[in-house]
């Protein structure tokens, strides 16, 4: 199935009234809110009604976590790229967003809302008025408030009865935490008892969660009983509360106060991460006072352990840990009764810019793939950590945002970066190597909106502030980035004139510094757009060779382009797509998806000259599909890259006829791009 759906991180039990009244108004409406009190299980419902709707869609079920975003301003960016799409177009993310979303026939899920329901009301209004073929599902503490929503209130699961779906899911935690545990169940007498603390519970799936973890501890009777004082307790205390929610929050502060101190700690400090984070973070963000950096881990593990913190295992990311919404705000309401929301927000926004710094080092080197995945992994904090810095010390977040120059820029977050950039650099000094810095990486988000007028001035700007400085690798990568943008509109003299060997050669430099290394990029797509092919695969050979002795690979992979156009300009078409292929694998380890259009369309163009028609076309229309995932066509244009594709098109329907070529396209253009 086409789609990006969660995997279930534990079993399912009961729901089946609900989850037939869900599938029928998938199948019969466009909009539909799950509603209900937090902890009640909308998400759970949700994951399942999607994971058995999505196979009936052609393009599948989708999911976008919306728990960690607190910028509205971000929320169309965020379900842009859960849905695959790279920002890279000057037009604005709603428009990109509804154009790439018209023609799909899918279901959109769109994960908590409650703190976002006027921006998803509109985001959600304009996607379905744009796509007829889309649905979306919600899940929401309270309804969007659209015309046309339908409301599906979510409640407790049944808890009368020795049958009850509420008895259910609190044998089954019981049993997974304390096997043993079984044997009570199956006493009619105690599992009465079981039962009543389902009633006092009223069948809330958290609550039973978090009362099945503490039988590692407990017997049934304990449990019971001292659930009983608790509730006794706070029964007056909570009144304005609905009914539903006084017993969620009381379940949560029983289980806090069963919390050894230290863990309660933890549990406050731990509120500040906005979705899943690693030990290492909890360690640094956490730690002081009795709670020990060398305690964090084993005080994290107890919390595991009585679910109020859920663990999970990531390919090429290890263990990550996560807090559910309803329990954060616990957590953080008790951080601010400690007086430490500043302290600790301020510790987390630190580590996580100097992470960024880690990564900008990192970059150009062998760990460039996992430094990708790593800073994906860890997008969520990393957003978290620029809002409060630039909020609190500029300069720490413009160094922060400048520093994630390759993820804004080679991993397809430009809209993001640029609004970050944007905003650290009128919020900072306008001086110094941080401000050059940012200033430079701003520029090249402009690049790839294709808006050179405005590259071109920032480029301009770059300049003179690395001129200030006297810094050659802050000059050459101004160079690179003026260089650009004269060569996208079509002048490659002048682009090579500001980045070619003697252009770099005047600035001096380190010969394996970023700088260098794009301005050898510009020269060579310079030379192919001149036509000086065997200079352009001198200049790639040498930006090849420099790059696989760093370990590097995205700029290596671009490297290969080059080639590959070179050779398609020699007559080399073999040739030409064997530098394709290997530039393409490398784009793919990086989720770059302008590469990955790009280097479909030469391979596409070498195949036609070969004379394969049939294969070329469908490259060509995969081509297409890519394109359309970043919004531009071809580079918005660029005069020798659109020249290159049009030229492929031609060779193949010249070798199989505009028939056969429309049918090979709309096949290629039907292949996944997820």
């Amino acid at each position: 199935m086409v789609g990006n759906l969660p995997p279930e991180t534990a079993s399912f039990v009961g729901r089946r009234g609900e989850l037939g009244s869900l599938e029928s108004l998938l199948r019969e409406r466009r909009l539909i809110t799950l509603s209900g009190v937090g902890g009640v299980g909308k998400s759970r419902l949700a994951l399942r009604a999607a994971a058995a709707h999505g196979r009936a869609r052609a393009d599948g079920a989708w999911w976008v976590e919306l728990s960690p975003l607190r910028d509205p301003r971000l929320l169309t960016t965020t379900v842009a790229h859960a849905l695959g799409l790279a920002d890279h177009s000057v037009h604005s993310p709603d428009e990109e967003l509804c154009a790439w979303m018209a023609d799909k026939d899918l279901l959109l899920v769109l994960d908590t809302c409650e703190h976002l329901v006027a921006d998803v009301r509109h985001l959600v209004g304009e996607l379905l008025q744009s796509a007829p073929g889309l649905t979306v599902l919600t899940t929401s503490r309270e309804r969007l408030g659209s015309s046309g929503e339908t409301v599906l209130d979510v409640r407790p699961l049944p808890f009368e009865g020795p049958d009850s779906d509420a008895l259910a899911l609190f044998r089954a935690r019981a049993v997974a935490v304390a096997p043993q545990s079984a044997a009570v169940f199956a006493d009619p007498v105690r599992a009465g008892v079981a039962a009543e603390v389902c009633r006092r519970l009223d069948g809330i799936p958290l609550a039973l969660e978090l009362a099945g973890a503490r039988m590692r501890l407990w017997s049934l009777e304990q449990m019971a009983h001292r659930l009983g004082t608790r509730f006794e307790v706070l029964s007056d205390t909570r009144a304005t509360l609905l009914p539903r929610h006084q017993t969620m929050r009381t379940t949560i502060g029983w289980s806090h106060e069963l919390c050894e101190p230290v863990e309660r700690l933890l549990w406050a400090r731990l509120s500040v991460f906005s979705g899943d984070f690693d030990v290492a973070a909890a360690r640094a963000v956490c730690a002081g006072g009795p709670l020990t950096a060398g305690r964090v881990e084993r005080v994290l593990e107890g919390l595991v352990s009585k679910s109020v913190v859920r663990r999970s295992e990531e390919r090429g990311a290890g263990a990550r840990y996560q807090m559910l919404d309803t329990i954060r705000e616990f957590g953080h309401d008790w951080l601010a009764e400690l007086g430490e929301v500043r302290s600790v927000a301020d510790r987390h926004a630190h580590w996580y810019a100097a992470l960024s710094a880690a990564a900008d080092e990192g970059w150009m080197g062998p760990g460039q793939v996992d430094w990708y995945r790593r800073i994906t992994a860890e997008h969520a904090q990393v957003r978290t950590a620029l809002e409060h810095l630039i909020g609190t010390d500029p300069v720490v977040a413009l160094e922060m945002a400048g520093a994630l120059w390759f993820f804004w820029f080679s991993c397809g977050h430009v809209h993001e970066g640029r609004r970050f950039l944007q905003r650290a650099l009128d919020a900072a000094p306008p001086t110094g190597p941080a401000h050059t810095q940012a200033l430079w990486a701003l520029g090249l988000t402009m690049l790839l909106h294709g808006d050179m007028e405005s590259a071109q001035a920032t480029g301009a700007e770059c300049t003179r502030a690395a001129a200030r400085l006297a810094d050659p690798e802050r000059e050459l990568r101004a160079a690179y980035l003026r260089a650009v943008s004269v060569l996208m509109p079509g002048d490659p003299r002048e682009a090579l004139a500001l980045a070619g060997p003697r252009a770099r050669g005047g600035h001096g430099g380190r010969t394996s510094g970023v700088g260098w290394l794009l301005c050898r990029l510009a020269t060579g797509y310079a030379l192919c757009a001149l036509g000086r092919f065997e200079e352009a695969a001198e200049e790639a050979r040498g930006l090849r060779e420099a790059c696989a002795e760093l370990g590097e690979r995205w700029l290596r992979a671009y490297a290969d382009y080059i080639l590959a156009v070179a050779a398609l300009g020699l007559g080399q078409h073999g040739e030409a797509a064997r530098h394709v292929r290997a530039m393409l694998s490398g784009k793919r380890l990086l989720g770059d998806r302008l590469g990955i259009a790009l280097g479909l369309d030469v391979l596409a163009a070498a195949v036609a000259a070969l004379g394969d028609g049939e294969l070329a076309a469908r490259l060509l229309g995969t081509g297409h599909a890519w394109w359309r995932t970043v919004g531009r066509p071809q580079m918005g244009g660029s005069p020798s890259l659109t020249a290159l594709r049009d030229q492929g098109e031609r060779q193949a329907r010249a070798a199989i006829g505009d028939a056969a070529f429309e049918s090979a396209f709309r096949g290629g253009a039907a292949a996944p791009t997820g």
